[in-house]
Parts: C-alpha cells; sequence; structure tokens
C-alpha cells in the first residue's frame, strides 16, 4: 500500500471564527487571527486497484478571489484535480474504487471522469447527490465496530469506510492501516489541525451533536493509537502525510 496526496490549492488561509466557532459562536473567536489552508484529497495505490478518497472540483474550476477578512480563502489554484491526479502517474481507468467522505463539491465534483471505479458513499449523501447507478454503493456499515467507532466497513485489506455523522447527514471517515500506522482521512471533520488540537468545530455542519460525537471519538482514537491525521483544508494534511507525523494531542 502507497498513499499518495493529489494537491489542488495552496497558500490560502480560514481565520479562528470561522475553524472553531461551531459550538461556541463565531464571536467567542478571533477573526484576525488565520491558520494557513490549502485542498488536497488524496490516494492509495494497493498494488493491484488504486483507490480513491474523494475528488476534487471538476476541470476548470476557477480559483476563488482572494479577499481580505474572508473567513476562508482555498489559496491559489496549483492545478486541476485531473492534472494533479494525472502528475501522480496514473490513467483514470485504472481507478477501481472512489470512497467519498461526504457530498460537498470539493469532494465530489469530479467523480465522473473514473469510468471503471465504484463510488463508496453513505446512504444520506447518496441520496443528497442523487447519485444512481451500478457503480454507486451505498454503505451499509456491515462490518459493525472498529476500534472506539461503532458502524463500519471494510473495503479493502487495511482499509475502512467509518460512520462519522455530523459535518453532512452521512459523514464519513477512511482509515488505512500502513506498517503500525493509521492514517485518517476524515474529510471536514475540522478545517485545520489546530482545531481538532484545540477540540473545536467548525461553523459548517448540519447536525452539531452528531458532530461533537464524531470529534469526541477522533480524539479518542488519536490518543490511543498511532494516527497520521490527513486534512483536505490544510497544509498539515499533505505535510503530515510526507513526514509520517503521528498526530499528538
Amino acid at each position: 500500500m502507497e498513499i499518495k496526496t493529489i494537491r489542488m490549492f495552496d497558500h490560502g488561509f480560514m481565520n479562528q471564527a470561522f475553524a472553531f466557532g461551531g459550538e461556541e459562536g463565531k464571536e467567542a473567536f478571533d477573526e484576525q487571527i488565520n491558520y494557513r489552508s490549502s485542498l488536497q484529497n488524496f490516494l492509495i495505490d494497493m498494488g493491484n486497484e488504486v483507490i480513491l478518497v474523494d475528488t476534487g472540483f471538476q476541470n476548470g474550476m476557477a480559483a476563488p478571489a482572494k479577499t481580505l477578512g474572508a473567513p476562508l480563502y482555498m489559496g491559489e489554484k496549483i492545478a486541476d484535480y485531473m492534472e494533479a491526479f494525472s502528475a501522480l502517474g496514473y490513467k483514470p481507468e485504472q481507478v477501481t474504487k472512489i470512497l467519498v467522505t461526504h457530498k460537498h463539491p470539493d469532494h465530489t465534483a469530479a467523480l465522473g471522469y473514473f469510468p471503471n471505479a465504484k463510488i463508496y458513499i453513505s446512504p444520506e449523501d447518496a441520496d443528497a447527490l442523487k447519485l444512481e447507478g451500478e457503480n454507486v454503493v451505498r454503505v451499509s456499515y456491515k462490518d459493525g465496530a472498529y476500534h472506539n467507532f461503532p458502524a463500519s466497513e471494510k473495503i479493502a485489506d487495511g482499509v475502512y469506510f467509518i460512520q462519522a455523522k455530523g459535518h453532512t447527514s452521512g459523514n464519513s471517515i477512511i482509515i488505512a492501516e500502513l506498517d503500525g500506522l493509521f492514517y485518517m482521512f476524515h474529510g471536514d471533520v475540522t478545517y485545520t489541525d489546530a482545531a481538532l488540537k484545540a477540540n473545536k468545530l467548525s461553523i459548517v455542519f448540519e447536525d452539531l451533536k452528531a458532530a461533537r460525537v464524531t470529534l469526541d471519538r477522533v480524539r479518542e482514537f488519536i490518543k490511543n493509537n498511532p494516527t497520521v491525521y490527513l486534512s483536505t483544508h490544510c497544509p498539515e494534511g499533505y505535510e503530515n502525510l510526507e513526514m509520517k507525523r503521528v498526530m499528538k494531542l
């Protein structure tokens, strides 16, 4: 197994009120404190198959304008999702599975570029996206508990799809086990690693109570298992992977 980053945007920022204000409210935090922001998704090369964790925007998506004081600026565009994917040396036809953490377009808009891929997604988010077809697998979490997470489904050897509601109604986490480490692809459980360490939720959620339960479980898992935390929206996501840096809380 080999895990790689598909990088699309970098050198952005998000403010503390956006990243931390989900429970106490934005007013409780400082909009002048900024954290680094980026956008990346991930690829798992299993040797006998290629698995994507989320897909980015469609080709040609314009970089958002940089506005000082904005709650979130994704950053400067590095490449379209498919350009970044191809730069890793793969062809779309090689992808056999796409594991979707949640329905938002920065995680799903490029799903249609992979003709041979089965799309694994929660039933709630599949319904929200109106995904239909033989290639769409509505995950049933048929394999029960995974460590302290109550509901999971094994996708491949060492790769697990885990129910983690809150950010969206069908939010999920992917964990890959490799060489004694647990690589956690969490989607947007947090937007910056600083929020994970501070135990704060962002202002983006569909079910606040469920999001709190999920963050508590994520933190408990990290405390008990050597975890490389692979974020989508901050550079620590690709930096942690490059350095195999285990998260400390």
